[in-house]
């Protein structure tokens, strides 16, 4: 699997949101102001097919796009190159952040101790 960059990740959430849809589906769904031109967001969806992440149902010159990787693939993939890489594959590391920088509330804390002693 291969990394996208951001803009590829954030039509892929929209992707995954709607699970199937046309290119003018995905620009009515971006905050931008003014709006991207179609032409942009269409060769972000083929770059992204090229890569594996889409599919796409032909509709004579209208393709309708689906993703082909799930959302949580993609997630797992992410954090485990970031644990890779950020945290060093050190579980301390990544829990240090949980706790320290995002300040995970006493219930969380709790949740994840029990998650632990299950396993």
């Amino acid at each position: 699997m291969e990394d996208l960059t951001k803009t590829e990740e954030r039509i892929m959430q929209i992707i995954w949101q709607l699970e199937k849809c046309f290119v003018k589906d995905i620009i009515d769904r971006l905050d931008d102001d003014p709006k991207p031109p179609y032409t942009t967001i269409s060769s972000v969806v083929r770059i992204l097919e090229n890569k594996g992440f889409v599919g796409h149902k032909a509709y004579g010159k209208t393709h309708e796009y689906f993703p082909v990787i799930s959302r949580e693939e993609f997630g797992k993939f992410s954090f485990k190159r970031m644990f890779r890489e950020y945290f060093a594959g050190k579980p301390e590391k990544v829990l240090s952040f949980m706790l320290e920088d995002e300040k995970l509330s006493d219930a969380d804390i709790e949740q994840l101790k029990k998650f632990i002693d299950q396993q």
